[in-house]
């Protein structure tokens, strides 16, 4: 059962990322920065975090460009899972 994002009422998010560590087992940690303006001083502030992805084929590796997707809770600290490596680390 493997539903589009877009037939979603609520879509899930999806972010892109570097791999900063793939020291687990079928789980990669992503490092996601934002980039936001700041409500009062109007200057561009960069927010990173920490996400932890499920990687199935433990496919990434440390400094890989990916795309993540929220996915339901799949341990206690991990909701989401990787959707594709967009660009290998040289």
């Amino acid at each position: 059962m493997t539903e589009d994002t877009t037939t979603r009422e609520n879509p899930r998010k999806v972010r892109e990322g570097i791999v900063v560590s793939t020291g687990m087992d079928k789980t990669a940690v992503v490092e996601s920065v934002d980039r936001v303006r700041h409500r009062r001083y109007a200057k561009t502030v960069q927010r990173s975090a920490k996400l932890f992805a499920h990687d199935e084929n433990n496919d990434a590796n440390v400094g890989d460009l990916v795309r993540i997707q929220e996915t339901r809770p799949l341990s206690k600290k991990k909701r989401w899972r990787l959707v594709e490596i967009i660009e290998r680390a040289r």
